[in-house]
């Protein structure tokens, strides 16, 4: 693969005009240790952290509930040669993603440390703040390619909001990020206060696989596999925006944008054809739905393509595609973790010049303000 590749990504036999650019909607930086947020807490929070560390309403507390498939659940060859795990380095994720892809643009997702885990909630809010500091001095404020999303503790929605109008307008930020694994549906109205904060500064809400409530993705309890775990996440995805459909919360709040990362989005069309019949039905029972919930989703959700669909027949894939909307999709690498979506690679099915630069750039940038 030559640089030039690279910079055309010739995804078929007919090259774009010009270069094609990318802009990556999930990216993670990493700290190399709990220790990088330190400087961004006050005294009371570092002294806190020192003597009770972080206590999250699960009962692992120096792991996670599975072994992840590699370690730090990343590429092997994603470990900086001047040490630190994956994501940690400014400049080897420059060589690495940035650089390599000619990419206009990067989406941070910072999953550690998680402030809205916290079972000290006053904890976590400080927490929230230290991070988001943390990524403006450490990544979006180095490399303006880099555009960070305000981490907010979303189980108190008094302190999410603050959180949101502490940021709001700062350039670095693009979006409003909570966790999905909850403690309550997120349809619930407690966090409706969250969503309205973010609609009223045109902010995104980035719900990317995360989290710990306390209790496994399944309706049952744990799975036996990481293999299991690792795709129960997307169906706990699909389930989310369930809840934000029925509850209410995009018709409440039509100026609302939402954006499912990393859970895949061909599960989208038959989830939203089964509510569609569901509703027809039991309309009475949801009367703030004016609308099917499919029309709600195709105008305010958004999925970034990471894992990448492939069925068996490309052309499946281009069907799904087509009911969804070429304009819901954003392309995401999930860089530096181990099921890493290179761009040149990822889509398997035939696309138009119109096509490509939609999911790789336009629909971002639109979604985005970039």
């Amino acid at each position: 693969m030559t640089p030039d590749d690279v910079r055309t990504l010739d995804l078929d036999t007919a090259k774009p005009a010009t270069r094609l650019q990318i802009i990556d909607c999930d990216v993670h930086p990493a700290m190399r240790s709990v220790a990088d947020v330190k400087p961004f807490l006050a005294q009371r929070w570092r002294d806190h952290l020192d003597s009770y560390g972080q206590r999250l309403p699960v009962p692992f507390v120096g792991c996670f509930p599975y072994p992840k498939a590699t370690p730090a659940l990343s590429r092997l060859d994603a470990w900086p040669p001047g040490g630190g795990p994956p994501g940690s380095d400014l400049d080897f994720l420059r060589t690495q993603l940035l650089d390599a892809y000619d990419m206009s643009y990067g989406i941070l997702h910072t999953l550690f440390a998680s402030g809205m885990d916290q079972r000290n909630q006053e904890f976590g809010a400080a927490l929230c703040r230290a991070v988001n500091e943390w990524q403006v001095a450490t990544w979006t404020g180095p490399d303006k390619r880099l555009k960070g999303s305000i981490v907010v503790p979303g189980e108190d929605a008094a302190a999410a909001v603050a959180e949101i109008e502490h940021w709001a307008g700062h350039p670095d930020f693009v979006q409003v990020s909570m966790t999905t694994h909850t403690i309550e549906p997120l349809g619930r109205r407690r966090y409706w206060p969250i969503y309205a904060a973010a609609a009223a500064h045109g902010l995104p809400v980035g719900l990317h696989t995360s989290g710990y409530n306390g209790h496994a993705v399944t309706a049952t309890g744990w799975s036996s596999f990481y293999v299991e775990e690792h795709h129960e996440v997307a169906m706990s995805q699909q389930a989310l925006l369930i809840s934000l459909v029925c509850e209410g919360v995009l018709a409440q709040h039509p100026a609302l944008k939402v954006v499912i990362v990393e859970a895949g989005f061909a599960w989208a069309a038959p989830v939203a054809w089964r509510l569609d019949q569901h509703w027809a039905r039991l309309r009475d029972e949801v009367p703030h739905l004016k609308r099917a919930p499919s029309e709600y989703m195709r105008e305010q959700v958004w999925f970034t393509t990471q894992p990448m669909d492939e069925p068996e027949r490309p052309g499946d894939l281009r069907d799904i595609i087509d009911w969804i909307g070429w304009d819901r999709l954003l392309f995401a690498t999930d860089y530096p973790h181990w099921d890493f979506d290179d761009p040149l690679t990822a889509f398997k099915i035939r696309m138009s010049e119109q096509e490509r630069r939609m999911v790789f750039a336009e629909n971002a940038k639109r979604v985005y303000g970039l």
